[in-house]
């Protein structure tokens, strides 16, 4: 078990995260966090953990944020590696180190990212826990973010305008997508997208709406090319070092598992990005010379096309993991429709 003290730089994200009762905990856990400072991610998602793990155990573990410590891609390294005891993670950020985790990033599912985190989480473990994808770390909490949009410095009104831009698109299914419209895809890191596009290294980027104010795209960014549903979701995990958890006490361990992790923690986030997502729209809404373009009929029938396509590549993906990849994408579609 890690105690650490965050430098002065972090102090203000320290005191953001960290509970009230810190002082009293008998555990203090180290969390690597790679998006900027005020992102939802940091200032809600995270503080939602230590207010979760501090009721559960009666304020004997807590927690305190790092940033900057590795880039996105290496978290999974790292918290296998015993840099830091928890962080969140990107899957689309390691292109063939998971699959299963594309599923959830499928188009064409209708309902928020609350629905999806939990209809994710009950999928994961029916069905795509069986890939052992997270080997090496334990997971603590799958979630997704709300339907991800185009946004661009230039107006996009017509799904074929799509073709030729260079656009800041991630791995998964996102990637997938993005070479079906025909687009020349640019792979950065979220935390790089404004200076990609303000440095006119990229037309666009395909992210969700809370981008708008989390990574400042009303001010690169001013238009938005809305596909209801989303053009993908992400995938996403909070994870945990093996050996932090099997160093907490069994009743801590037993508390955390019962109350915090899995099902729990999974909605609470998915619920937070619905709230960051709104936060992002209002922002662009409410930002001069941003406009929100939504798609056409013809062109939702030709995303249409284009989704059932992506969705029967991933779905034979999935199945030659050794999964019943169209059982668990029933299950998610059942699970969001009922909540």
């Amino acid at each position: 078990m890690k105690f650490t003290k965050l430098s002065t730089l972090l102090a203000s994200a320290a005191l953001a995260v960290s509970g009230t009762v810190a002082l009293a905990a008998d555990y203090t856990l180290t969390i690597s966090s790679w998006a900027p400072p005020t992102h939802g991610i940091n200032a809600k998602m995270w503080p939602k953990f230590v207010e979760m793990v501090e009721a559960a155990t009666d304020g004997k573990v807590t927690a305190e944020l790092k940033l900057g410590i590795a880039p996105p891609p290496a978290q999974m390294d790292l918290i296998q590696d015993g840099a830091a005891d928890a962080s969140i993670i990107f899957h689309g950020y390691q292109p063939g180190r998971f699959v299963t985790t594309k599923l959830i990033e499928l188009p064409g599912y209708e309902g928020s990212a609350e629905a999806a985190s939990v209809a994710y989480w009950r999928a994961y473990e029916k069905y795509l826990s069986e890939a052992n994808e997270h080997r090496g770390v334990k997971l603590i909490a799958l979630h997704t973010h709300g339907p991800a949009q185009l946004h661009s410095s230039a107006s996009v009104t017509d799904l074929g305008q799509i073709s030729g831009l260079k656009v800041r698109i991630p791995g998964g299914v996102g990637g997938d997508v993005g070479t079906a419209l025909g687009a020349t895809g640019i792979q950065v890191p979220a935390p790089k997208v404004y200076e990609t596009l303000a440095s006119k290294a990229a037309d666009g980027v395909v992210m969700p709406f809370e981008s708008r104010k989390g990574f400042k795209l009303t001010e690169v960014a001013q238009n938005v090319y809305e596909m209801p549903g989303g053009l993908y979701r992400g995938s996403f995990a909070f994870i945990m070092n093996e050996d932090t958890f099997a160093d907490l006490p069994a009743d801590l361990q037993a508390a955390l598992d019962e109350k915090v992790f899995g099902e729990p923690l999974s909605r609470e986030i998915g619920k937070i990005w619905d709230e960051i997502d709104a936060i992002g729209r209002e922002a662009t809404e409410g930002a001069d010379g941003n406009a929100i373009n939504a798609a056409s009929d013809a062109d939702l029938e030709a995303f249409g096309t284009i989704a059932a396509d992506v969705r029967e590549k991933v779905i034979a993906e999935v199945t030659d993991a050794g999964v019943d990849a169209q059982a668990a994408y029933d299950m998610i579609k059942s699970e969001m429709a009922a909540n």
